[in-house]
C-alpha cells in the first residue's frame, strides 16, 4: 500500500475571486456546472448528500441532482430509506459537489421540503421503465435476503403492471434543499486555495466573502 502521506496534488487548473463571481449563487452555480458538463466530466450531477436524524450521528451518501432553479437543489428517492427518515427527523441537509478534473468543490447548505405530487409524478413519468419497476421492488435502506429475492419482487412487480404504465410509488419521490449557505473552492498551488461563500441574509439578499483555505 503506498504512504498516503505521500499522495498530493498541487492544483494550478484555475482561480476564483469575489470580484469575480454572480451576486446571487444560484447563478453562480449554474455557470460552473454549465463548465463541468461541457468538459464532459462523469455525471456532473453527482453529489454527496449529508442528514442528520434525531439520534445526531451524521450519515452521508452519493445521490443525483435533477433539478435546479431559484429555489434550489432536487433530487428524488425513497421516502422510506433511512435518509428519508432523517430528513422526516431533521430537515437540515447538506451537499458537496467535487469536481476534480476542474479543481473544483461547491458545498451547499439548507433546509429540506418534499417537492409538490405533481413535480415528483412528472419526473416519475420520464424515468425508464426498469428504474420505475425497481423503485417499487426496493425497500430502500432495510435487509434483504439474496440477490435473487430482490429480482424476484422486481419480476413481481412487473406482472403486476404488465401492460400498463408504471404509477409513481407513494413511498418515492423528491426532495428540494432550500439553500441558505453555498461555498465555491477553487483549488490553488500551495494549498493556498480560493474560497468564496455565500451567507442568505434575514432580509434575503446574499452575503459575500473570501475565506481563508
Amino acid at each position: 500500500m503506498p504512504n498516503l502521506a505521500d499522495l498530493r496534488e498541487n492544483y494550478t487548473k484555475g482561480w476564483l475571486d469575489v470580484a469575480d463571481v454572480t451576486a446571487n449563487p444560484i447563478d453562480q452555480f449554474q455557470r460552473w456546472f454549465d463548465e463541468a458538463i461541457h468538459s464532459q466530466l462523469p455525471e456532473p450531477n453527482a453529489m454527496h448528500l449529508a442528514t442528520v436524524g434525531t439520534d445526531g450521528r451524521p450519515s452521508g451518501r452519493i445521490v443525483l441532482l435533477k433539478a435546479l432553479d431559484h429555489r434550489g437543489f432536487v433530487f428524488y428517492t425513497n421516502y422510506l430509506s433511512r435518509k428519508g427518515k432523517q430528513l422526516t427527523q431533521n430537515p437540515s441537509a447538506a451537499l458537496t459537489f467535487f469536481w476534480v478534473e476542474l479543481e473544483r468543490q461547491i458545498r451547499v447548505e439548507g433546509t429540506i421540503d418534499k417537492v409538490s405530487i405533481e413535480e415528483s409524478d412528472a419526473y416519475f413519468a420520464s424515468r425508464p421503465r426498469g428504474s420505475q419497476l425497481g423503485a417499487w421492488s426496493s425497500d430502500q435502506s432495510r435487509p434483504v435476503p439474496s440477490r435473487e429475492a430482490l429480482e424476484a419482487q422486481e419480476r413481481d412487480v412487473a406482472a403486476r403492471f404488465a401492460n400498463q404504465p408504471v404509477p409513481r410509488s407513494p413511498h418515492w419521490g423528491g426532495y428540494r434543499l432550500d439553500p441558505d449557505y453555498l461555498e465555491f473552492w477553487q483549488g490553488r498551488p500551495s494549498r493556498l486555495h480560493d474560497r468564496v461563500a455565500y451567507s442568505l441574509q434575514p432580509e434575503g439578499t446574499w452575503f459575500l466573502e473570501r475565506l481563508s483555505p
